[in-house]
């Protein structure tokens, strides 16, 4: 059975353990992660939304950043929401506070849409999904370039909200805040692959 580490350093993590356990449907654990070594122990790791500077201070003065690189290079799935999509990002438009992994082939603009009274949600057209899919955004950031080997899955107007490359699902807005298991299911597969 798999066991889906959601990092557990700051931001809406309950709400991922719950969205994850509900996906799985018993055949698979949930953990909240914090600690050195824990992320050995999983099969997919989920990194949540929140505030992506705090989140970043804590990967890097915990070590944690080092074995999270490691897992995405062992191929490990991984979902990153909202600040996880920023942490994973190759490059942050006009930024220098928060220093992205670089696991993904994206360039990315923090609160792209605004603060946080510009947040709203929005059907989005998905790649593959044969309706729209409902999404909340809460100072999403966008994607604003996409390397050659980035499949993108979704877009507001002409920005990029959902992408993929290889082991990592990006998203910009919050799938754990809907009844809408459409990406969970998307990220689960990822684990058969």
């Amino acid at each position: 059975m798999p066991i889906i580490g959601v990092l557990a350093l700051q931001g809406d993590v309950s709400e991922h353990v719950q969205a994850m356990q509900k996906a799985l449907d018993g055949t698979g654990e949930v953990r909240a992660i914090s600690k050195l070594g824990q992320m050995e122990q999983c099969s997919a790791l989920v990194l949540p939304g929140g505030e992506s500077t705090t989140i970043c201070h804590q990967l890097e003065s915990s070590g944690l950043n080092g074995e999270l690189k490691k897992a995405a290079a062992l191929g490990k799935p991984i979902l990153a929401t909202c600040a996880g999509l920023v942490i994973i990002s190759k490059e942050i438009a006009g930024e220098s506070k928060v220093k992205p992994l670089g696991l993904m082939d994206i360039k990315i603009s923090r609160n792209a849409f605004g603060s946080q009274r510009e947040s709203f949600e929005g059907d989005l057209s998905v790649e593959g999904f044969e309706r729209p899919y409902r999404a909340v955004f809460i100072r999403a950031p966008a994607i604003v370039e996409v390397g050659k080997s980035v499949e993108v899955l979704a877009r507001v107007d002409s920005i990029v909200v959902a992408a993929r490359q290889k082991n990592i699902l990006a998203l910009a807005f919050h799938p754990e805040l809907t009844d809408d298991l459409r990406f969970h299911q998307i990220f689960l597969k990822m684990l058969e692959a």
